[in-house]
């Protein structure tokens, strides 16, 4: 994965959990966690297997699982609490 690949998905992750402490700074939601939406790539009803977007890629001829830059930079914003995203 390219630097500039991994800034977006960095200023994504950081984007979604300040909405997340925002909601839950304001009451208006009951903030536990936050998921996100995929994994692993798989089959999306409306697109098939073209777009691959988990955190996992998935060869589906072998079933091989090798994890993505995302996934090594998710992991380092759980093994943070965050932080890394300030950096």
């Amino acid at each position: 994965m390219r630097t500039g690949e991994l800034i977006v998905i960095a200023l994504y992750f950081a984007a979604m959990l300040a909405i997340g402490f925002y909601a839950w700074r304001k009451s208006t939601s009951d903030v536990r966690g936050y998921m996100l939406w995929s994994l692993f790539d798989n089959l999306e009803w409306s697109l098939g297997y073209t777009k691959r977007f988990g955190m996992v890629h998935v060869n589906f001829a072998t079933q091989e699982r090798t994890p993505k830059d995302s996934a090594k930079l998710y992991s380092q914003v759980i093994a943070t609490n965050g932080a890394v995203l300030n950096d």
